[in-house]
């Protein structure tokens, strides 16, 4: 394992292992071909890392102050959505 930390999404490609139901793999295959399976999973796990990390986020707020507007959650989103477009990449999970 590397010493340097890599944000999600950064750092050099490693080979992992993964077992997928063979249904998933094919529609996967089938949707982008052999060549970009790779690169779709990678999308998908880092979308889903992206998620907890907001969701963690949000929980452990809201635990401290209760429950957000709505208001504040579309606007917590622009700026989510400013910021992030602004530096291209996420934050690393914690």
């Amino acid at each position: 394992m590397s010493e340097m930390a890599y944000n999600i999404g950064e750092g050099p490609a490693t080979r992992v292992s993964l077992s997928l139901p063979e249904g998933t793999a094919e529609a996967i295959r089938a949707r982008v071909g052999k060549r970009e399976f790779s690169a779709f999973v990678a999308a998908a796990v880092e979308r889903e890392l992206r998620g907890q990390v907001l969701d963690e986020y949000l929980a452990d707020y809201e635990r401290r102050n209760g429950p957000v507007s709505e208001q504040a959650k579309q606007g917590a989103g622009k700026a989510f959505d400013d910021v992030f477009a602004e530096e291209g990449r996420w934050p690393a999970a914690s």
